[in-house]
């Protein structure tokens, strides 16, 4: 069978937040077998690029498989934070979002 490509959310969800210049981002799997795919697909490299036009400083993973799913802390990403940055919708909620719509593999 050929692999395909599709939109992180129809394998998983996401729950973030935001504290300071930081995004805090959760993506959870909706079916356990579906977590190896994140885990492949979801890379430190692979998200700090799907942000580069935000242009963060680093990007830290932190599996979490009895939970499936992965917690990315992105640093440097909210042009400040909410109170200091001019942009009208800056929050790390918003910024889910942007993660739940990259295309990946799937067997």
């Amino acid at each position: 069978m050929a692999n395909k490509t599709v939109p992180l959310y129809q394998l998983a969800h996401a729950r973030s937040g935001d504290k300071a210049n930081r995004s805090n981002i959760s993506v959870i799997a909706y079916h356990q077998a579906d977590f190896l795919i994140l885990q492949r697909e979801l890379s430190v490299q692979r998200v700090q690029e799907h942000f580069g036009f935000r242009h963060p400083s680093a990007v830290q993973r932190y599996d979490l498989p009895n939970l499936w799913a992965l917690n990315f802390v992105i640093d440097d990403v909210l042009d400040g934070g909410v109170n200091l940055s001019l942009n009208l919708d800056t929050h790390g909620k918003s910024l889910s979002y942007w993660l739940l719509a990259m295309e990946i593999q799937v067997d």
